[in-house]
């Protein structure tokens, strides 16, 4: 059919080149799938075609979960809008209305919030425990537990979780274990493989590894994944297919930035453990053989102004997040652990003085020229 100006400029730019095979997956920038009839429609529904409107799936997002699964050894895996989006996602595959969830007190303060003062209106109740005590864990297990949550390496105070420990207890209480492994990546852990059912990932942090996307990553069991999945599809927290893009490509280079970043941040920790104007340095031990981590969090309370140790980082960025390939720092009493309960924040350790440091990639010794400035600059006397 012959067609007008007006319609050719709504219809040429938007063909199929099928011909063509590119090296890197294409952005599907798209919110829906097109059919040749209604036989194609109907396909869709009896699995025989894989998408149809990007909220129910998209290449790009599959592309994310699956990668992340395939790292971490588990068998499947679902991209969502963000990190909590994740965790809520696998929350409410195993646990509804009249379920409990036994957590970790030392979690990052968002998964906190999201477990405090929202799950409870799921008609979903959790108890934070001092998981460094095994019998504590197993002492507040109901008859309507149905969930173990904790983090690989805490946030913000880097406490190396037994994870064969948590399994144990699970299988010894007929509980889901669901684990953090943002800190970690599966470049240093693979919970999955030491048999938790369920890890998630704020992909916003190493996975993207460049501070320009919000992402999510759940991954693990068949059965739970599939769940999860019907969730995130009905909840509404899909990815966007251009955040799941760049999420892969900052995976693609997650190895060799883990290799630095573990580098620097032993290093860092090193040479901060040796200055007087630290109070603690806290930086895990025997992660992985491959390092321990890109974090690192010093307590200067009593020893250094804060306000002047912030004024003082002179190129070291101060943000509310972590994980970018430059070094960075947070204040987690005014951001990340905010809405804690004052009286659990002290109990935790989360100080006037506690700084958590994201350690990037720059040369080792600019870094620790940078820290060791701001510590002299901002000393008491």
């Amino acid at each position: 059919m012959t067609q007008n100006f007006d319609t050719r400029a709504v219809h040429l730019s938007n063909k199929e080149k099928k011909s063509f095979t590119s090296k890197v997956t294409p952005i599907y920038q798209t919110s829906a799938f097109k059919f040749t009839d209604l036989d194609d429609i109907e396909d869709f529904f009896n699995g025989k075609n894989d998408y149809l409107y990007t909220r129910v799936g998209n290449p790009n997002p599959d592309e994310l979960g699956e990668a992340i699964a395939q790292l971490e050894g588990a068998p499947h895996g679902v991209a969502t809008s963000s990190g909590l989006s994740a965790i809520l996602a696998g929350i409410l595959s195993v646990a509804k209305h009249g379920d409990h969830i036994v957590a970790s007190k030392d979690i990052y303060g968002g998964t906190y919030e999201l477990l405090a003062n929202e799950l409870p209106d799921f008609g979903i109740e959790v108890t934070f425990v001092d998981f460094t005590n095994q019998e504590e864990i197993s002492k507040n297990i109901k008859s309507t537990t149905t969930l173990i949550y904790s983090e690989s390496i805490t946030n913000p105070l880097l406490r190396v979780e037994d994870l064969s420990a948590l399994v144990t207890i699970a299988k010894n209480h007929n509980l889901y274990t669901m684990i953090d492994n943002t800190f970690a990546t599966p470049y240093f852990c693979t919970p999955f493989e030491e048999g938790v059912d369920l890890v998630v990932h704020s992909a916003t942090k190493y996975i993207g590894g460049h501070s320009d996307v919000t992402a999510g990553v759940l991954v693990g069991r068949e059965d739970l994944i599939a769940k999860a999945k019907s969730k995130v599809v009905n909840l509404g927290s899909n990815l966007s297919p251009f955040e799941a893009w760049l999420a892969c490509r900052g995976l693609k280079t997650l190895s060799v930035r883990m290799e630095r970043h573990a580098k620097n941040a032993q290093a860092l920790a090193n040479a901060l453990k040796e200055n007087n104007a630290v109070q603690k340095v806290y930086y895990p031990e025997n992660v992985s053989s491959k390092g321990n981590g890109a974090i690192v969090t010093i307590d200067i309370t009593g020893r250094c102004n804060v306000a002047d140790f912030f004024k003082s980082l002179d190129w070291v960025k101060i943000v509310p997040t972590l994980a970018g390939v430059e070094t960075s720092v947070s204040y987690p009493l005014s951001t990340s652990h905010r809405a804690v309960p004052e009286a659990s924040r002290k109990e935790l350790g989360i100080t006037e003085g506690l700084v958590r440091i994201s350690v990037g990639i720059e040369d080792a010794a600019d870094i620790i020229a940078a820290f060791e400035h701001a510590l002299k600059e901002s000393v008491l006397s």
